[in-house]
C-alpha cells in the first residue's frame, strides 16, 4: 500500500471525526423532557499528524492526531481535538479506526466517538455518536452525520438531543 494514499484517506476519516454544538433550530422533541437540534457545520482541518507505532506503513495501533476549526459559514463557532487509532488493517487498503474527540464550544464541551471503515474508495458511511458533554451540553446525546468535502474538509449534520 502506498504510505501517501493512506495519509491522505486517513486525513480525511479523522477529519470526519470532528463534531460540536451550538445554537440551532429545534426539531420535532424525543419527549417533553427533551429536545432535538439539527444542524450543520463545516469542519476545516488545521493540524494532523501520523503516529506510526509499529513497522513502516499502516498497522493496528497506529494513530491520527487532528485538530480542527468549525465553522457556520464563515464565521468560527468553536474547534476540536481528537485521536484515531487503527484497530484493523487487511489488504487491498483496508482499515478500521477508532476516533475520540473532545470539542470546544461557546456553551461547553462535547465528545464523540466511533468506528470508521475505510476501503481502498474510501470510508463508507460515516455517523459518529454524541458520547457527552458539559455545561449546556450535559446530557448530550444523539450523532452526527458525516460527508466529506475533500481531503481537509468535512459537512457534519448533528442530530443533538438535549
Amino acid at each position: 500500500m502506498r504510505n501517501s494514499k493512506f495519509l491522505g484517506l486517513s486525513a480525511a476519516t479523522a477529519l470526519a471525526a470532528v463534531v460540536t454544538g451550538v445554537s440551532a433550530a429545534p426539531a420535532a422533541a424525543a419527549s417533553q423532557n427533551t429536545r432535538e437540534l439539527v444542524f450543520r457545520l463545516v469542519s476545516k482541518q488545521t493540524q494532523l499528524s501520523y503516529v506510526d507505532v509499529g513497522g513502516p506503513g499502516p498497522s493496528q495501533g497506529d494513530e491520527f492526531v487532528s485538530s480542527s476549526d468549525l465553522y457556520r459559514g464563515s464565521t468560527k463557532v468553536g474547534d476540536q481535538g481528537g485521536v484515531c487509532t487503527l484497530t484493523r488493517t487487511a489488504p487491498n487498503d483496508e482499515f478500521d479506526e477508532q476516533c475520540v474527540n473532545s470539542l470546544s464550544l461557546p456553551g461547553g464541551q462535547l465528545t464523540a466517538q466511533g468506528r470508521i471503515a475505510v476501503t481502498n474508495a474510501g470510508p463508507g458511511n460515516i455517523d459518529l455518536a454524541i458520547t457527552g458533554g458539559t455545561r449546556l451540553y450535559e446530557k448530550a446525546r444523539g450523532y452526527i452525520h458525516v460527508e466529506l468535502l475533500n481531503e481537509t474538509d468535512a459537512e457534519l449534520t448533528f442530530h443533538l438531543i438535549l
